[in-house]
């Protein structure tokens, strides 16, 4: 523990100095392909459940070799490198954002590959906490002579792959939280109406970067009933990624002809969650393409949130949960510490009154040390609104 913390503060530190113009040619050259393969790995939005993974190879201060692992049963990223080669890359480096693997998968291992094409130096971010990952990749490349140097922008490669790295160490998924507010906090009019608070190009950021990238989309039964939400992507200029669709809907109160149901029977990605001593029979029977989950029920009779997320979590093929719900299933989440990333978006309007809900209206503190900590991570224009980008806890 101790030797991985000091290595932490080294590469940090490096990393500060490199920042800043600082250190050998060597070092600035090897700042610039990680910030490279950094951009690389970011193409495969739609790598999950597997990480975003770039690989730049070089000999001498040339690239001879680039690639990124577009999306699951595709090449992984060194090997997309390799076939990529303008020449041979033997005695050449390596750069890679995440350790290399070493098992068979749906490809093979890319640290055989590595090691089959003569690299002699392999530069990498950071370790896979997956189990049949973490350390070996490194193993197999350092018993075959080959160098290998971890920690480089480790940081941003950790944040690039939050969702992969929480859900492989906790089997648990990466949570999105997206609301839409007036200006004085206010989600819907006092008679329930919220469409639509947020702008144009606001709604436009949630199809193309929330509901294209996240793994699955949660919302409870009240939203199902107020607005019929189809929860799909809908992208004009290029065809979106529908994510899951999660429903929690403790009494299967959910109406068999929305959106969200009629869905299901084309794609199958519609889950219902609902009370484990629920009677699902004649649902089950109508709703064609819904899946049904049985879930335990928190203290206030609702279906469990922490069960749901953990249902999530160890399907293995779901790294993150954008969450569009209302109050109550907001409040839950929070409740239930789950909360990674809070997306808002403020429109210039002010709604008023005591009657119309608010983002958070179901939680309230007594006290300032009581509150949820966040950490405004950015903050930008979106057309009129506001958008403010958050780290929760």
């Amino acid at each position: 523990m101790v030797e991985g913390q000091n290595l932490d503060v080294l590469s940090h530190g490096k990393q500060l100095l490199l920042r800043f113009g600082i250190g050998t040619l060597n070092e600035q050259f090897d700042l610039r392909m990680m910030k490279r393969v950094l951009r690389l790995a970011t193409l495969g939005r739609h790598a999950s459940p597997n990480p975003m993974v770039g690989c730049v190879i070089t000999l001498g201060n040339n690239i001879v070799g680039a690639g990124f692992h577009l999306r699951p049963g595709e090449l992984h990223a060194e090997a997309a490198a390799l076939r990529n080669l303008k020449s041979s890359a033997r005695g050449g480096t390596a750069y890679v954002n995440l350790e290399p693997c070493s098992h068979f998968g749906r490809t093979p291992p890319c640290s055989d590959a590595l090691v089959s094409a003569g690299i002699k130096r392999v530069v990498i971010s950071g370790v896979d906490p997956d189990k049949r990952v973490s350390g070996n990749g490194i193993k197999v490349l350092k018993s075959n002579g080959i160098h290998v140097e971890v920690g480089l922008l480790a940081e941003q490669s950790a944040l690039l792959n939050a969702a992969y790295l929480k859900q492989r160490a906790k089997l648990l998924p990466w949570v999105v939280l997206k609301t839409a507010m007036s200006a004085d906090g206010k989600i819907a009019t006092s008679t329930g109406e919220s469409r639509w608070i947020s702008g144009r190009m606001s709604r436009l950021y949630t199809h193309r970067q929330l509901r294209n990238r996240c793994d699955a989309i949660l919302c409870g039964v009240g939203t199902v009933l107020r607005d019929d939400p189809s929860l799909t992507t809908r992208l004009t200029s290029q065809s979106g990624r529908n994510p899951w669709r999660f429903i929690l809907d403790t009494h299967l109160r959910t109406p068999l002809n929305s959106k969200c149901v009629l869905q299901a029977a084309v794609d199958h990605k519609t889950l219902i969650f609902c009370g484990d001593a629920t009677d699902s029979a004649e649902f089950e029977r109508t709703a064609v393409g819904c899946t049904i989950i049985k879930v335990k029920r928190d203290p206030s009779g609702r279906v469990s949130i922490p069960d749901v997320l953990e249902y999530a979590g160890t399907r293995g093929d779901i790294l993150s949960v954008l969450v569009e719900g209302g109050p109550s299933v907001l409040a839950g989440m929070i409740r239930a510490n789950a909360v990674d990333r809070w997306i808002n978006f403020t429109a210039p309007i002010i709604i008023g009154g005591q009657d119309a809900p608010s983002v958070f209206n179901d939680i309230g503190v007594a006290a300032i040390r009581d509150t949820v900590q966040v950490v405004f991570r950015r903050v930008r224009r979106s057309g009129p609104d506001i958008v403010i980008d958050t780290v929760v806890g």
